[in-house]
C-alpha cells in the first residue's frame, strides 16, 4: 500500500469478484483456445523466427540508445534534445514501446530534452517475470528515481494508454516529480475501473489473471493480437514487424501482462486531492476501445485540464495524427503555464452537451472544450478497455 493511503487497495469483495470471474472466464477462454487448437493446431502455433531485430528499433536518427540501472532493474530509453532544457518523459502503451512515439520526439526535442522509456518488462529493459515486481507502489517509485536520475526534480510526463494510466498514479502519488501530465486515450484510474465492468474487455482482463495461459493465447496465429491492436498500421508496414519481434516470446509478454495482473486490485483513495498540476487529456472520436464519457468524467480529478479530441483519429492519436497531434503537446507544453481559466468544474455540464452530434468550441465554466463532430452512438457504444483479447471482435461489434 502507498504512502499517505493515496493508492490503496481495492475492498475484499472486489478481489472476491475479481477471482471469481477470473476462474469463469478463465474456464471459458481455455475451453475456446483448445477448440481451436484440435481444429487447427498448425495455424494456432505458427510463428516466424525472428532473431534480428528491424532496423527502426536501433536507429539512432531519433536519438541516443542509453541504459540506466535502478534497484537493479535495467531501463532502456531513447535520449533526444539538449540537457538544458526542460525534460519530458513519454511513457508507451500495451503493447508497445519507445518506438511508439516516433513522430514525437524529433518534434519535441526541438524545445525539450525528451526521453523515450522502454517500461519494466517491455522492449530492451528488464523483463523479470514476478508479479511482485511490477506492483504499483515499485513501478512509480522506480519512475521517480529515473526523473530524478536526470538531474531534475520535475518533468512534463507524457502517457499513452497504460503509460497514461501510470501517469495519472505518478501524479498523485508523487506529485512533486510531475510539472504536467499529459493523457493520451486513458481516463483516470477509478473511472477506468468503474467502466471494466460493462465492457467485453472485463472477460480478457479476468482472463489475464491466469498464469501461462494468457502468453501462450498471446503468440499464436504468429502475434496476431499485434496485428489486431495496431490496425492503423499497413500489414508490410515496417514498425508493424517491429512490434512483431518486440513480442515475439513468451517471455516478452509476461512482464505486460503483470501489470495488469496488478493494477486491477488498485485503486486512488476517495479522501486523495484532486491532481493540482495541469492536465491535458488527449483522445481520438473514433477511438474504439475508450468512452469519451470516460475521458470526461476523469476531469473531476483535476484541478486544471483541457480535452482534446483529435478528428479522425483512433486509440493511437500521436501516430494517426501525429501532425495534429504534436500541434497540441507545443500549444500545451511550450508555454511557461497552461492558459488562464482551465478552473475545475462539474464534468456533468459537459456530458449534457457532448452527449449530441458537436462540431464547435464549447465553452464549459471557465474552461474550453474542443470538440468535433461525434454521434450520440459512437460516444456510447465505445467499448472503455486499454487491452483486448480478440480485436477483431470487437470490432465487428462497434463499426456503424
Amino acid at each position: 500500500m502507498a504512502r499517505d493511503l493515496r493508492i490503496v487497495t481495492i475492498s475484499p469483495w472486489e478481489i472476491l469478484k475479481l477471482h471469481f470471474f477470473t476462474f469463469i472466464f478463465g474456464v471459458w477462454i481455455i475451453c475456446k483456445m483448445s477448440a481451436k487448437w484440435i481444429w487447427d493446431p498448425k495455424s494456432f502455433f505458427i510463428n516466424q523466427q525472428r532473431d534480428n531485430p528491424p532496423a527502426c528499433l536501433v536507429d539512432s536518427s531519433l536519438g541516443q540508445h542509453k541504459y540506466i540501472k535502478l534497484k537493479g532493474v535495467k531501463f532502456h530509453y531513447v535520449e533526444s534534445g539538449s540537457e538544458d532544457r526542460p525534460l519530458v518523459l513519454l511513457l508507451h502503451g500495451f503493447p508497445d514501446c519507445w518506438v511508439s512515439w516516433r513522430h514525437q520526439i524529433p518534434t519535441l526535442s526541438q524545445h525539450f530534452r525528451v526521453v523515450a522509456l522502454d517500461l519494466k518488462g517491455f522492449g530492451d529493459s528488464d523483463k523479470p517475470s514476478s508479479r511482485k515486481t511490477y506492483r504499483i507502489d515499485m513501478i512509480l517509485e522506480e519512475l521517480r528515481q529515473l526523473i530524478i536520475s536526470f538531474g531534475v526534480s520535475s518533468c512534463i510526463v507524457v502517457g499513452h494508454d497504460i503509460g497514461a494510466l501510470l501517469g495519472w498514479c505518478l501524479a498523485h502519488q508523487f506529485p512533486e516529480v510531475v510539472e504536467k501530465l499529459v493523457a493520451v486515450s486513458c481516463p483516470h484510474p477509478n473511472i477506468y475501473r468503474t467502466n471494466l465492468h460493462t465492457s467485453w474487455n472485463y472477460r480478457w482482463l479476468n482472463f489475464v489473471q491466469l498464469p501461462y495461459f494468457p502468453e501462450v493465447d498471446a503468440l499464436r496465429n504468429d502475434v496476431k493480437i499485434i496485428t489486431e491492436y495496431h490496425r492503423h498500421l499497413p500489414a508490410n508496414d515496417t514498425f508493424l514487424d517491429a512490434y512483431k519481434y518486440a513480442f515475439c516470446r513468451k517471455e516478452d509478454w509476461t512482464g505486460p501482462l503483470n501489470y495488469f495482473r496488478n493494477l486491477l486490485f488498485i485503486e486512488i483513495a476517495e479522501n486523495t486531492r484532486t491532481i493540482q498540476v495541469p492536465v491535458v487529456l488527449v483522445t481520438g472520436d473514433r477511438d474504439k476501445f475508450i468512452k469519451l464519457e470516460s475521458i470526461v468524467k476523469s476531469t473531476d480529478f483535476c484541478e486544471k485540464f483541457y480535452v482534446k479530441i483529435v478528428d479522425g483519429a483512433g486509440h493511437f492519436p500521436h501516430q494517426e495524427k501525429y501532425q495534429q497531434f504534436n500541434e497540441i503537446l507545443l500549444k500545451y507544453l511550450v508555454a511557461r503555464n497552461v492558459p488562464n481559466g482551465l478552473e475545475r468544474s462539474p464534468s456533468k455540464g459537459i456530458m449534457n452537451r457532448m452527449m449530441g452530434a458537436v462540431s464547435s468550441t464549447v465553452k464549459y465554466g471557465n474552461s474550453v472544450l474542443d470538440t468535433v463532430h461525434k454521434k450520440t452512438n459512437g460516444v456510447v457504444g465505445s467499448i472503455p478497455s486499454i487491452g483486448l483479447l480478440n480485436y477483431s471482435n470487437i470490432y465487428e461489434k462497434t463499426d456503424s
